[in-house]
């Protein structure tokens, strides 16, 4: 890890985007903040890079409720400025990234240390905050929500798109056979770039096509981000006592499930699992982040530079997160 010493002077003022009232990206806006002195057991970072994430979009739209007036934005990698009182763990000059913390959308913030990973050498700071919450989204589906293992077949939505390109070349690492879907003809190419064996374009036929690639069987997990549009294609496509995993809702809020369904002769299993809930404990943060940095420093994970768009034009990289004009992982830049 690189540590540093000594003080990082902030010759700016701090901004931030700021959604005073849900609704489009118009809403949000680029303001003027202060950021007090970082309190007992936090530290003042100088943000480097802001992770974009379609929690992002949930937020700003309502769709997940959140008081406003806030500061959105869960996922980022910066220096430390300042500690605060009883920070023992890091020093001035360290870079660190998180995830799961609100309010990344700023040139400044303070942050509770314990929720801090130091970054390793030779992962950049860009890089660092596309990877804390996608990655850490492909780690806990992978290897502890359902884990994968060798021979089995599974299903995976959005496999051109930032979870997607880690989770993809992931599970056939893990011994997968990866059936990708993706939502136009133009990411197919991308989809197998990652990995994938099979890959599919999304529409009515999706369950039936990938009954024929299994010879009639299934896949033994789908793990679905896209909800409404997809959600009875996943379950359809299950084999008996498969696993439906949705972990996001891209297209929209699923209808409610009659549990009927998933009885008789399929006995099928769902899950809807939350980061979060999988990163609680800063033994689990700390297993999760350190796992997908070794993926990639190892070759498992690739590692293609994020798009980027400058912190200031959040609208826009929202516009192009929401029309499906982004494949891989967006930055922000403050």
């Amino acid at each position: 890890m690189r540590r540093g010493g000594g003080s990082v002077s902030l010759r700016l003022m701090p901004h931030a985007i700021t959604l005073r009232h849900v609704g489009g990206p118009e809403r949000l806006e680029w303001t003027e903040i202060s950021v007090p002195p970082p309190g007992p057991n936090e530290v003042q970072l100088r943000q480097m890079a802001v992770g974009l994430n379609f929690i992002d979009v949930y937020q700003r739209t309502g769709l997940y409720p959140v008081p406003v007036p806030f500061v959105p934005g869960q996922e980022g990698a910066g220096v430390v400025t300042a500690l605060g009182d009883g920070v023992t763990t890091v020093r001035v000059g360290d870079r660190v990234a998180y995830a799961g913390l609100a309010g990344a959308y700023a040139t400044v913030r303070n942050a509770p240390v314990d929720r801090l990973v130091l970054v390793p050498d030779g992962i950049d700071d860009t890089l660092a905050a596309s990877l804390m919450l996608k990655g850490m989204t492909a780690e806990f589906l992978l290897r502890r929500c359902r884990p994968v293992k060798p021979g089995d077949t599974i299903l995976f939505h959005a496999a051109a798109g930032g979870v997607g390109q880690l989770a993809v070349p992931w599970a056939r690492h893990l011994g997968a056979t990866v059936i990708g879907v993706v939502g136009r003809e133009q990411k197919v190419a991308l989809a197998r770039e990652a990995g994938a064996h099979h890959v599919l374009i999304q529409g009515p036929e999706l369950a039936r096509q990938v009954k024929e690639l299994t010879h009639g069987v299934g896949v033994q997990v789908a793990f679905d981000s896209v909800g409404k549009d997809t959600l009875e294609a996943s379950l359809d496509a299950l084999a008996p006592r498969g696993m439906l995993v949705l972990f996001g809702q891209s297209s929209g809020k699923p209808p409610p499930l009659d549990l009927g369904v998933l009885g008789g002769a399929r006995s099928l299993y769902v899950t809807r699992p939350s980061l979060f809930a999988y990163i609680a404990t800063r033994a689990e943060l700390e297993s999760s982040a350190y796992a997908v940095f070794a993926a990639v420093r190892e070759g498992v994970l690739p590692a293609p530079p994020p798009r980027t768009f400058a912190l200031a034009r959040a609208a826009d990289a929202h516009r192009a997160l929401e029309a499906r004009e982004t494949t891989g992982a967006v930055v922000l830049l403050p």
